[in-house]
């Protein structure tokens, strides 16, 4: 019986941990365009962006509370984001000012 509670409990804690990472959604670069114009996630979330293009992208947020610059990302380059404030996050390109997308943070 001693040994059940124990699996028991560990299989919760494998599940609260589980949940407590978040999902990851992945965004290409390509043509310099992103391949959607919006993503909605849920605080904890992670967003990839994946430069599938043959040029050097710079990816960043001016949104106040989720500010971030990926700086230089060569082709075939990638890299994570994890958003935690809930709101809309503009997405640009600092190369490539026509590249524009909004990450949705909601509960």
């Amino acid at each position: 019986m001693h040994a059940i509670r124990i699996v028991v409990a560990s299989v919760s804690l494998v599940l609260v941990v589980a949940l407590a990472w978040g999902r990851s959604y992945v965004v290409i670069q390509k043509d310099k365009a992103f391949d959607t114009e919006k993503v909605v996630i849920r605080p904890g979330d992670k967003v990839v962006f994946q430069n599938h293009d043959e040029f050097t992208h710079n990816i960043y947020s001016p949104t106040k509370n989720n500010e971030f610059n990926i700086n230089v990302q060569r082709p075939g380059g990638s890299t994570g984001v994890t958003f935690w404030t809930e709101g809309e996050v503009e997405i640009r390109c600092a190369i490539h000012p026509k590249m524009k997308m909004t990450v949705v943070i909601k509960r």
